[in-house]
Formats: structure tokens, C-alpha cells, sequence
């Protein structure tokens, strides 16, 4: 059996991190194994693959405390095995804990030794806190890769995801760039890269098809298979695929990073 390739997409909240993931998924669906495992406290990782939400590990095990591989995974487009880690409500607790409590039942139940070529992670931007360190402190995920778009605090939450990605010794694949149509993104973006010692992976621009298809929960992949759009993500997923070029990263202090971004003002 050949290796399964381990990555962690990260990402500031709201950046577009699980339309990346979902489509990524969906992009190998026809000839891999792929695992998507969501570990953002919004369980909307899959939502696009199964084209509804599914229940969060933690929500199931409320109702039932022997779990199976059947209880957990849901079937998605293209046969993509998709789990949620699931969250406590706003306000009430520690959001690292479903990561915690998944990845330890996924390891119990012998889901990652399953012929999977391919596992994804979903991980929200706070690296160095708790459970989101988890993927890459327990060497669940081997490789990261940073979502990103040219504003202020997407770049500010991916400099803070290099330091975490630093700390743990972990290994940084490159930067994808999720445009949000700002002037000069592609540059901005590309310096940030080059300053802490990465490089854009991807560049994928912002496209009215992606608000359509995840209005009816699917992936672009699936709604608009022949779009331009569609031929992106599968760009993108076969360099992440095949990437073998790893760093890690130099994350720019406070003021550097002020001092990078004051100048595109």
C-alpha cells in the first residue's frame, strides 16, 4: 500500500478554508481514497460534500458512548469519507476538545490505518491553542498548507499560523491564495510567502459559482464540473498532491509584519 499523504489546511476564520477542503476532496474523488476530517467548531467542512451537515462526533456521543466506524463517517461525493469533530456551544467551553476527542477515536477505531491515500484536515486559524495544535503536535497531519487572501487580518492570522507551524516543527507545503478581489492581492501575497519562507501553492480567484454551489451544498466540482473554476481546484489539488517541497516557516515579529503590509496602503 503506498503512503497516505497527511495535510492540514489552515486558515483565519471565514477565510474559505472548507471550500478549498471540500473541493480538494472532491477533485480526488474518483481515484483516491480520501478522508476529510473537520475540525472547525462550525462543522461546515462537509456540508458541501455531503450535501447536508452531519452530526459531530462529540453530538453523537450524547446519544451513544460505544462508537463504530458506521456511527462517524458519512459518505460523500464521490464516495469521499467525511467526519466532523464537532464543538461545545458558544461561550461554554474549550473548541480544541472535539479535535482532541476525534483524533483519539479515529486512532481507537483504526480509521487511519484503512487503505486512505489521501487525509484532509480542516483546522481553524489559533494553531497554538489546544486541540487546533493537535493534527500536527500528535503527527496526525505531515504537511500544512496556509489559506490566505491580501487583507490585513487573513495575513495577520496566517504570519500567527506560521509561528504555531514553527513552534511544533512542522512542515509548511505553501500558500493558497482565496482572492477576495482587493488590489494588488496577488503581490501582496506573494511577498508575504517569500518573507517567511514559503511560496503560493495556489491561487484560486473569487468566483460568483462558489456561492452557487455551496448555497446547494455542493462542491464546484460537483454543480459545475466543466467550469474554469472546477480546473483550479484540480490545479491546485495536484500540486498539493505531488508537492515534496517542504520549509519551516520564518514568520515576520509584529512589527515587521506592519511595517510589510503599511506599504501596499
Amino acid at each position: 500500500m503506498s503512503k497516505t499523504k497527511k495535510i492540514a489546511i489552515y486558515g483565519k476564520g471565514g477565510i474559505g478554508k472548507s471550500t478549498i477542503v471540500s473541493n480538494i476532496a472532491a477533485s480526488h474523488s474518483d481515484d483516491k481514497n480520501v478522508l476529510v476530517i473537520g475540525c472547525d467548531p462550525k462543522a461546515d467542512t462537509t456540508r458541501t460534500l455531503v450535501g447536508k451537515r452531519i452530526p459531530t462526533i462529540l453530538d453523537i456521543l450524547k446519544h451513544k458512548k460505544d462508537l463504530t466506524a458506521d456511527d462517524i463517517i458519512f459518505n460523500g461525493f464521490g464516495g469521499v469519507n467525511c467526519v466532523e469533530s464537532g464543538g461545545p456551544e458558544p461561550g461554554v467551553g474549550c473548541a480544541g476538545r472535539g479535535v482532541i476527542v476525534a483524533m483519539k477515536l479515529l486512532e481507537n477505531l483504526g480509521i487511519f490505518s484503512n487503505d486512505l491515500d489521501l487525509i484532509i484536515y480542516d483546522v481553524l486559524g489559533d494553531v497554538v491553542c489546544g486541540g487546533f495544535a493537535v493534527p500536527l503536535r500528535e503527527n496526525f497531519a505531515e504537511e500544512v498548507y496556509i489559506v490566505t487572501s491580501g487583507e490585513y487580518m487573513a495575513l495577520y492570522a496566517a504570519n500567527n499560523i506560521c509561528r504555531g507551524i514553527k513552534k511544533l516543527k512542522g512542515s509548511l507545503g505553501g500558500i493558497i491564495c482565496n482572492c477576495r478581489g482587493i488590489e494588488n492581492e496577488q503581490e501582496i501575497v506573494q511577498e508575504f510567502a517569500d518573507r517567511v519562507n514559503s511560496k503560493i501553492i495556489g491561487i484560486i480567484p473569487r468566483n460568483e459559482l462558489v456561492q452557487k454551489s455551496e448555497i446547494d451544498a455542493k462542491t464546484v466540482l460537483e454543480k459545475y464540473p466543466d467550469s474554469e473554476q472546477a480546473e483550479l481546484y484540480r490545479k491546485l489539488s495536484n500540486e498539493i498532491f505531488l508537492n515534496e517541497d517542504f520549509v519551516v516557516p520564518e514568520p515576520m515579529d509584529v512589527e515587521e509584519f506592519d511595517e510589510f503590509f503599511r506599504k501596499y496602503q
